[in-house]
């Protein structure tokens, strides 16, 4: 440092924080001794700064000047997924490293790589979409200046080859108010521009709206895809623009309105956003006994009761619904529902009350017919025999089902009365 002009000195000085951060990461992404050299004064020698320090190298390595020996690209996705694979690990264990400018210059590696690349199994294609993913979740962690970051969007969505695809939500939390409003005056800015070609106003308007989404601006969502042709997806996506801000009033009113257009379109909407509510359902349903249940009531409103059952014996829902479910497919079934209902013969026995034993009396008696229908009736013989010697000492239940008809193994009164 004894050697750098006092002037340059001077001028670094003069620099705030996150500017003197921005230019250093930037020469360190650029020169990988310098980059080293950093890392040693931060300390990075601990595991995961070694291991940051392994992907830079690997990054080094994985490009060559001359792509040719890399032909359809398989070998540079391999060597990219490596240094991904590093970076997932290290986000998923939540290290306190910033690990951004090595995602980002993966994604900047990838996507220049990719123009020069024969990618026809998509190999690389699909790397440079983690990698992006990756960089997102890298800036959520350690947000970079945020109108650096809103210019490294633009370049790509306003002047870039058409990849990689970003989804401005993804990067939304690093952007903040001040990165967002940078994007949007520079997508003001094409498309108040007269002399703007097509591309760049399909690129301006498709940034515009996710600008939109990103920043709740409901106004502006429903004017940008109002003026789109009338389209299923279009149409589902303002009235769920609308209900999400709670003007369900005005919801209601476009779908009025979508009616009148095409009463098709209509019908075709409810039954897509049954289908998305459905999907969503059973993403959920694994979480525990609640979700399922709301999955399966969802599915028997719709008389979907073959989905309901797979459903129901896939994620375990409640005993009750379980019941509902088994009503259901008894009649082609009857031998399939058989465990539903000796379930719910041993949780009313459990209560251990008269008006209970008299309903596992009336289950007994269903359990005989679906046992004679599925032409195991001597099963039925059997669990009924296993039942008696189990709850021997109950001598109200056993009247109850004496009660309802049902004949009371003979050997297994006789185990009883002992």
């Amino acid at each position: 440092m004894d050697q750098v002009d006092p002037a340059l000195r001077s001028y670094l000085h003069s620099l705030d924080a996150e500017s003197l951060v921005g230019l250093l990461c930037d020469q360190a992404a650029r020169h990988p001794q310098f980059r080293r050299e950093l890392e040693v004064r931060a300390g990075l020698n601990s595991t995961q700064g070694g291991d940051v320090a392994e992907a830079h190298r690997m990054l080094d390595d994985a490009v060559p000047a001359d792509l040719e020996p890399y032909g359809a690209g398989f070998d540079l996705a391999t060597k990219m997924s490596a240094v991904l694979d590093t970076l997932q690990r290290l986000l998923d264990a939540g290290t306190q490293a910033d690990l951004s400018p090595l995602a980002r210059r993966t994604v900047d590696e990838i996507s220049s790589a990719l123009g020069e690349l024969d990618d026809t199994t998509g190999a690389v294609g699909a790397e440079l979409g983690r990698a992006v993913t990756l960089y997102a979740r890298a800036c959520a962690a350690h947000p970079p200046p945020p109108d650096a970051l809103a210019d490294w969007i633009l370049g790509i969505e306003l002047h870039g080859p058409g990849w990689p695809e970003i989804h401005l939500a993804d990067f939304a939390e690093a952007l903040g108010e001040t990165g967002l409003l940078c994007i949007r005056a520079a997508v003001d800015g094409v498309l108040a521009d007269e002399g703007a070609d097509g591309g760049s106003l399909a690129r301006a308007e498709r940034l515009n709206e996710q600008v939109a989404e990103a920043t709740g601006d409901v106004d502006l969502l429903v004017d940008i895809l109002s003026r789109k042709l009338p389209r299923l997806d279009v149409s589902l996506k303002i009235v769920r623009a609308l209900r999400g801000a709670g003007r369900h009033g005005e919801a209601i009113a476009h779908a009025a309105r979508a009616f009148s257009r095409d009463k098709q379109t209509l019908r075709d909407a409810a039954e897509h956003e049954r289908d998305e509510a459905v999907a969503l359902l059973h993403d959920r349903a694994g979480r525990g006994p609640a979700e399922a249940d709301e999955l399966v009531r969802m599915l028997l409103a719709e008389q979907r009761f073959e989905e309901a059952w797979r459903a129901a014996e896939e994620h375990g829902c409640s005993l009750e619904l379980r019941l509902e479910v088994a009503e259901s497919r008894a009649a082609e079934h009857p031998g399939e529902v058989i465990g539903v209902y000796r379930s719910h013969v041993e949780e009313l026995i459990a209560h251990k009350d008269p008006h209970y034993y008299r309903q596992a009396a009336k289950q007994l008696r269903k359990l005989r017919t679906l046992h004679r229908r599925a032409d195991t009736a001597e099963e039925f013989s059997a669990y009924l025999a296993d039942l008696v010697r189990t709850h021997r000492r109950k001598t109200r239940l056993l009247a109850e089902v004496r009660a309802a008809r049902i004949a009371l193994p003979k050997a297994a009164l006789a185990k009883a009365a002992r």
